[in-house]
Formats: C-alpha cells, sequence, structure tokens
C-alpha cells in the first residue's frame, strides 16, 4: 500500500493530465510572454525616445535600433515556439500516459517556461528604472545615468542611449555595445529551451 499514490493528491492529478494540454500551455508561454517582454521594452523605451527627441530631434532615427532589439525578444519566443510545435506528436490513447509521453510534455512545457520567462526579464526589467530615467533622466548627472543603466537590461538600455544621445552624440555606439550584450541575455534562454526541447520523444506507435 506504501507505493501507492492517492487518487486525491496533487500528484496523481499532475499525472492524469494529458501531457498535450502541458505542451500546449508551454508552447503559449513561450511566445505570449515574450511578446509581453517585447512590448513592455518597446513601450518604455519608445517613450523615452519621443521625450528625449522634444529636446534633441536628431536622435530619433538611429536610436530606433534600440526597439529593434526590444523586438527581438519576441522573435526569439516564435521561433522557439515553432520548434516546439514541431516536437508534438500523436500517439496511442494507450501509450498516452505513459512515462515517455509525460516526459515529453513536461520538456516542452519546461521549455516554454525557461523561454518564455527569460525574455521577460530580458525585454522588461527596465520598466521601473526606465521609467525612473524618463522622468527625472535629465536631472541626473550623466555619469551617475550611465553607471545605472549598466547593470540593466535591453529596455533600460535603449532608453538610456537616447536620454545620453541627446546630450553627447559621442556616447551612441558605447552604450550600443551594452545593449548588444544586454538583448544577448535572452540567447541564453532560447539555448536552453532548445536543449530542454530536445528530451520530448514520444512513444512509438
Amino acid at each position: 500500500m506504501s507505493g501507492m499514490v492517492d487518487a486525491s493528491s496533487w500528484g496523481a492529478a499532475l499525472v492524469r493530465i494529458s501531457p498535450y494540454t502541458f505542451s500546449a500551455i508551454g508552447i503559449a508561454i513561450s511566445i505570449g510572454v515574450s511578446v509581453l517582454g517585447a512590448a513592455w521594452g518597446i513601450y518604455i523605451t519608445g517613450s523615452s525616445l519621443i521625450g528625449a527627441a522634444i529636446e534633441a530631434p536628431r536622435i530619433t532615427s538611429k536610436n530606433l535600433i534600440s526597439v529593434i532589439f526590444c523586438e527581438a525578444v519576441a522573435i526569439y519566443g516564435v521561433i522557439v515556439a515553432i520548434i516546439l510545435q514541431t516536437k508534438l506528436e500523436s500517439v496511442p490513447s494507450s501509450k498516452m500516459y505513459d512515462a515517455e509521453s509525460l516526459r515529453a510534455g513536461y520538456a516542452i512545457f519546461a521549455s516554454g517556461i525557461i523561454v518564455g520567462f527569460a525574455n521577460l526579464v530580458c525585454g522588461s526589467v527596465s520598466s521601473f528604472s526606465s521609467s525612473f530615467l524618463t522622468s527625472f533622466g535629465f536631472w541626473i548627472p550623466l555619469s551617475d545615468r550611465l553607471r545605472f543603466s549598466c547593470r540593466l537590461c535591453v529596455g533600460i538600455i535603449g532608453s538610456s542611449c537616447a536620454l545620453s544621445d541627446a546630450q553627447n552624440s559621442t556616447l551612441f555606439v558605447k552604450i550600443l555595445v551594452i545593449e548588444i550584450f544586454g538583448s544577448a541575455l535572452g540567447l541564453f534562454g532560447v539555448i536552453v529551451g532548445i536543449i530542454m526541447s530536445a528530451q520530448a520523444t514520444w512513444p512509438t506507435k
């Protein structure tokens, strides 16, 4: 009796959920949360860009690259969602709840969570700090603002790039290099997610 699982426990409930349900949720999180992070980053970066462009209209065109970096976060989610979708295979109902089927569903689910939330943080960790800089950026000494921006991610760096470029155009390329490294953080989640999705092997018919 000790080896039996209580039918009313959470463990028994999770085991009886279709692995296709976990897979679908993982794919939805991968694309949905990634787009949320990208939208949040574009919103904050775009607001800073428009605000700074009032004082220095020349920065508008070249600082659009910061918006493109935020958009790349959503593209990561789309790519991984497509890859995860190709991992789905049809299995007989008799093997639906086999250990191999459950492992495949959990692998796709975990992969989607990793990619989605990695891209969320990559794109939108900046929201609080970027709002702070947008509101008070021109009152903070430039050196303090740059030190602050180096600690965060794509959105805040893009926001800081626009604000700094408005004051000193020679800083644009230097901050852009930092922004490139910040956008690479989302790739870490993509790489780990793809590796985890490789474990999604469904039982043969």
